[in-house]
């Protein structure tokens, strides 16, 4: 999609702090953190949302979702102590950016209902 920020993120033609990176993701610090530590996981792969996920994808969210955003907990020091991960799905489930990202929150105590 040549109009979508996280695609340009992931293509390095807009800067981002990148706290992690490998063939498939790549993640970086939230521009208006929520939290002390508020990261954005993002496939590089475009795709629009939770929603928009297919069968071909299950090895990728499998990655993000059982070895990337764990790994990420253990490096910003939030594995032990907790985190918050939110996907956004739909005008009404709150997602602004059409490309499939993870909010990975902590740093802090965690709310419920978040709002």
């Amino acid at each position: 999609m040549a109009d979508c920020i996280f695609c340009k993120i992931a293509k390095k033609e807009i800067p981002s702090t990148v706290v992690y990176e490998d063939d498939q993701v790549v993640a970086f610090k939230d521009l208006e953190p929520q939290a002390p530590v508020h990261v954005l996981v993002i496939p590089k792969k475009h795709i629009a949302s939770v929603a928009a996920l297919q069968a071909e994808d299950k090895e990728l969210a499998g990655h993000i979702l059982c070895q990337v955003i764990p790994a990420i907990a253990r490096e910003q020091g939030i594995a032990d102590s907790g985190f918050r991960v939110v996907v956004n799905t739909g005008a009404e489930g709150g997602q602004t950016v059409n490309h499939l990202h993870f909010h990975l929150l902590g740093g802090r105590s965690m709310q419920w209902p978040p709002g």
